[in-house]
C-alpha cells in the first residue's frame, strides 16, 4: 500500500500540518475531561463538571471515616491516581456544591488562603469620598475570603475544600494550619479592631456577602478537607494526628477498563488492547498517569493513529524522567 492511499485514514485528524498554508478547519469535540463550555452555576448549589470517579471499597470506607470524624483526609498516591478528583466525586455525590480549591506553592501563606484585605483600595476609595461627601467606605467591600475562609463560614451543609499539593508549600504551613483545622474558626484583625458590635459584611466566593460579627469567622459545619501530597516531604506528626490518611494505589488492569469505559463509554476498549498492553508495560518501568491512557484511547477512537512510535511517546511518557 502506498503512502497515498494510508493517507486517508489518518490525515483528517491533522488540524495543524505545518505546510505554512492558511485554511479554515473545525475542531473536532474536545474529551468529556476537558470541556470547558458548561455553564458555571451562580451560586454554591452545584459541583459545575461532575466527571465519572472510580474508588474501591477499602478506600471508601476510609473516605466516610474521615467524614464522621470532621478530620481532614490526607491523599497520598502516584500522580494521575484520582487524589485531586476524589475532592469533586465526594462533593458531586453528596450534593455540597462547587469545590473550594486553594492550590499550594511555596509562596502560600495561612493568612491568604484565609482572606484578603484591599486596603490600598479603601486607601484610594477614602480619598476620593473625602474630596465628595466625606463618608467613609465600608472595609467589609474589601475583604474577600479566601478558599480557607469560604470554607469556614457556618452554613447548614459544609463545603469541600482542596488543598492541592500541600508538599509543595512552606515547611511551617502544615503546623499554622493546626489551630485552624482544631477550632474551626479564625480572626480577621482588621474587623476585631473595630469599636462596635454591628456586623460586617464581607465578601465571598460566591459573588454574595455574609456578616462577621467582632472580626472572627467560626463553622457550624466543620467543611470536608481534603488533602493531596505527592509525597516530595513529610509532615509533622502533630499534623499528621489530625488527619485522616489514604493512600490511593495504582489502578490494575481490571480498574483501568472501568475507568476507560466510565468516561468514554462501554465500546471505549474496543480494538484498544495494544494501548492497554503498551501503557500497562510502560508503567511497570516508570511513572505513568491514568488519564495518559484515557488520551490514548480518545485519540485512537478519533481515527488518529498512535502506531509511530514518537507519537505513542508522546503520548505515553515516563512522568519521572527528565524533560
Amino acid at each position: 500500500m502506498t503512502t497515498s492511499e494510508q493517507l486517508p485514514a489518518t490525515s483528517d485528524w491533522r488540524l495543524f500540518r505545518g505546510s505554512g498554508e492558511r485554511r479554515e478547519v473545525t475542531f473536532p469535540k474536545a474529551p468529556p475531561w476537558r470541556r470547558f463550555d458548561r455553564q458555571e452555576p451562580a451560586a454554591i448549589t452545584r459541583e459545575p463538571y461532575p466527571r465519572p470517579y472510580l474508588i474501591g471499597p477499602d478506600e471508601a470506607d476510609i473516605v466516610n471515616a474521615a467524614l464522621h470524624l470532621r478530620r481532614p483526609l490526607l491523599v497520598t498516591g502516584q500522580p494521575g491516581t484520582g487524589k485531586s478528583s476524589l475532592a469533586h466525586a465526594i462533593a458531586d455525590e453528596l450534593g455540597l456544591g462547587r469545590v473550594l480549591q486553594w492550590p499550594v506553592n511555596s509562596r502560600s501563606t495561612l493568612h491568604d488562603a484565609l482572606y484578603q484585605y484591599d486596603a490600598i483600595g479603601r486607601l484610594r476609595e477614602a480619598t476620593l469620598r473625602r474630596d465628595a461627601d466625606g463618608t467613609e467606605p465600608d472595609i467589609g467591600q474589601y475583604i474577600q475570603l479566601g478558599p480557607l475562609g469560604n470554607a469556614l463560614v457556618p452554613r447548614e451543609s459544609p463545603r469541600v475544600l482542596l488543598v492541592d499539593e500541600l508538599d509543595k508549600g512552606d515547611i511551617d504551613l502544615p503546623n499554622d494550619l493546626l489551630t485552624v483545622f482544631e477550632e474551626g474558626q479564625f480572626a480577621i484583625p482588621e474587623l476585631t479592631r473595630l469599636s462596635d458590635d454591628e456586623p460586617v459584611h464581607v465578601q465571598t466566593d460566591a459573588d454574595e456577602t455574609v456578616p462577621v460579627t467582632r472580626g472572627r469567622i467560626r463553622c457550624s459545619e466543620f467543611p470536608v478537607v481534603i488533602i493531596t501530597s505527592n509525597g516530595e516531604r513529610d509532615f509533622p506528626p502533630a499534623f499528621l494526628r489530625r488527619c485522616v490518611r489514604l493512600d490511593l494505589p495504582e489502578p490494575d488492569e481490571r480498574r483501568l477498563r472501568e475507568i476507560v469505559t466510565a468516561h468514554l463509554g462501554p465500546d471505549a476498549l474496543n480494538d484498544m488492547e495494544d494501548l492497554l498492553n503498551a501503557f500497562l508495560e510502560r508503567r511497570a518501568t516508570g511513572e505513568l498517569a491514568t488519564d495518559q491512557l484515557l488520551n490514548a484511547v480518545f485519540l485512537r477512537k478519533g481515527g488518529v493513529n498512535l502506531n509511530a512510535p514518537s507519537l505513542l511517546q508522546a503520548v505515553l511518557h515516563n512522568l519521572s524522567g527528565a524533560v
